[in-house]
């Protein structure tokens, strides 16, 4: 272990943590490749705090944390975010859930913040892999600090809820995942009667139509 830093710091520096953060460096240099507009919001840290963006195309990219450190750009308790509803257009979330008490709060905060058809990008680990029966065994001492592992089919679930559709999802090492969503926002389109079925107007007397004729 590496002294004078966080455990979860010093456990991505080593054996099991070091090829899991070099692997996810990668995939989302992928993931983030098609993910475009002005602002990239990254909620938590996990590593270095700006190495898992550096590949974003957004014109900015802001890391939010809930502690200080190089790099990161806002302080905020989590999962209150200090950003104004709708203001983002893509936003990662890297394990994030898996350190917070309540995961659902920030999923919903998350999709306030979150534009139109903007993306969100979550990684996490597998419950029932090798890492996630490791993480029961230790009771929330693996990764350092993990709180709970949350299946990809339980975040599906809830972004289903939201009415996200989930558009990639990644699959790496001993039971990692990164899942990607999209925000859709559905619009009530008013239906219009036909000409025939609209009343007619008259001075103050409703001319009846044919349908109205007894």
């Amino acid at each position: 272990m590496t002294s004078g830093l966080p455990p979860i710091d010093s456990w991505l520096r080593g054996a099991s943590g070091a090829p899991l953060l070099a692997a996810e460096r990668a995939l989302l240099a992928e993931v983030l490749d098609d993910v475009f507009g002005w602002e990239l919001l990254q909620v938590g840290l996990w590593g270095p705090p700006r190495g898992l963006i550096q590949a974003s195309r957004t014109r900015q990219q802001t890391v939010i944390a809930d502690q200080p450190a190089e790099g990161v750009d806002l302080v905020a308790r989590l999962p209150q975010l200090p950003i104004a509803s709708g203001a983002v257009d893509a936003v990662l979330l890297p394990h994030t859930l898996e350190f917070l008490p309540d995961a659902k709060a920030m999923i919903r905060e998350v999709d306030r913040v979150l534009a139109a058809e903007g993306q969100l990008i979550v990684a996490g680990l597998r419950p029932w892999s090798p890492w996630g029966l490791r993480s029961r065994l230790s009771r929330g001492h693996f990764p350092p600090g993990v709180r709970q592992l949350y299946a990809e089919r339980r975040i599906c679930d809830w972004l289903a809820l939201l009415g996200y559709e989930i558009i990639a999802s990644r699959h790496y090492l001993h039971g990692a995942y990164i899942l990607k969503a999209r925000k859709r926002v559905y619009t009530m389109t008013p239906i219009r009667l036909r000409p025939r079925e609209r009343t007619a107007v008259i001075g103050s007397l409703v001319k009846p139509t044919s349908r109205t004729r007894t």
